[in-house]
């Protein structure tokens, strides 16, 4: 199978690169600003790589949709600082070019896999927020913040349109605040630059204080990289069918926590880290107001807790790995090598 994945270089897009050329016959295609994350696999007789542009090397990727069997376009900006900063591109990149990649997947009759996300689903009020039924709920239009998740939301909406009048086979995926090895860089110091996780670690490691938005209440379900690169395989291997025009919550109902209990618990596992007792010891975690922060243009979310019922009975599939096991092997992986990548600008991918 040859396998398309634009934003290769990005959290999802490494880690689901060296899954498939370790574990299997096939054959990835990727694309990005950057190669940092997927050195190691330059030079592999079944990897291709462009360094390039989704604005930009249009003719690649429209050659490289019709030539592969299956498309991942992971290429979105995915961090809240940028909804409120900088609106206008996130809507450009997450939506417009990833909309002319979709036209092409449907014209060339190549599935898609693309990555919803969990912000799909707003202040959603259920309990557990199920994927066909649940609402998707938003703020007002002066709060750019939502303009991702109306962008993502959209998308998904013409692709199931696309499903049902142009006959595109497709499979949505809607990550649940995925953490692991090389989700950001930590070396940016600049506030909201990358996600929760890594944006506290960076804080703690400069010896700078934790900032918790509004005391932190918000709450998340913090899903480790290895098990939802497990469901993007099963998503991928369709066995018999089963992801076909399917959506799909990927994340871990278990790990249900607020970002202060998040906060505590990375300076906790920092603290039992050779060379870092001192520093976990001399933390410092301390409050601001979400306007503050990020400005009047922000509003968050309060909980986010996906029901994982159509996984499990359509892919098998059932996350394994535990909340602190998750944030110990993050926190593992920054700390026990001496370089990172630095992807403070650029694409990201979906939270």
């Amino acid at each position: 199978m040859d396998i398309l994945i634009l934003g290769v270089n990005g959290f999802i897009g490494s880690h689901l690169t060296a899954e498939i050329l370790e574990k299997t016959d096939w054959t990835v295609h990727g694309m990005d600003l950057s190669s940092d994350r997927i050195g190691k696999w330059e030079g592999h007789k079944r990897f291709r790589f462009l360094e390039g542009d989704i604005d930009i090397n249009h003719e690649w990727i429209a050659y490289h949709v019709r030539k592969c069997d299956v498309c991942l376009p992971l290429v979105a900006i995915a961090t809240p600082a940028s909804y409120v900063s900088h609106p206008l591109e996130v809507f450009e990149l997450d939506f417009e070019h990833n909309l002319r990649v979709v036209r092409q997947c449907a014209k060339y009759k190549t599935r898609v896999i693309f990555p919803s996300t969990s912000e799909v689903y707003g202040m959603c009020p259920d309990d557990e927020f199920d994927e066909e039924s649940s609402p998707l709920v938003y703020g007002p239009v002066t709060k750019s913040r939502w303009i991702y998740a109306c962008a993502k939301q959209l998308l998904d909406r013409v692709i199931l349109a696309m499903g049902r009048d142009r006959n595109l086979q497709y499979t949505l995926f809607r990550p649940f605040n995925w953490i692991g090895p090389n989700l950001d860089s930590i070396h940016s110091a600049k506030e909201g630059s990358s996600r929760v996780v890594t944006q506290f670690l960076g804080h703690l490691l400069r010896e700078e204080p934790i900032t918790l938005v509004d005391g932190g209440s918000q709450r998340r379900c913090f899903t480790h990289i290895d098990d939802g690169i497990d469901a993007l395989m099963r998503i991928l291997k369709n066995d018999k069918g089963c992801a076909d025009s399917g959506i799909f919550n990927i994340g871990n109902p278990k790990n249900d926590h607020s970002i202060k209990e998040l906060a505590q618990t990375m300076v906790r596992l920092l603290g039992e880290c050779k060379g870092y007792e001192k520093i976990a010891k001399n933390a410092r975690i301390v409050e601001q107001s979400a306007d503050k922060y990020y400005g009047g243009q922000y509003q968050d979310v309060v909980r986010r807790v996906p029901s994982i019922k159509r996984a499990g009975e359509k892919l098998g599939w059932t996350p394994k790995i535990g909340f602190d096991e998750a944030v110990r092997r993050t926190i593992a992986s920054y700390t026990e090598t001496s370089t990172q990548p630095d992807t403070s600008e650029g694409w990201s991918v979906a939270r």
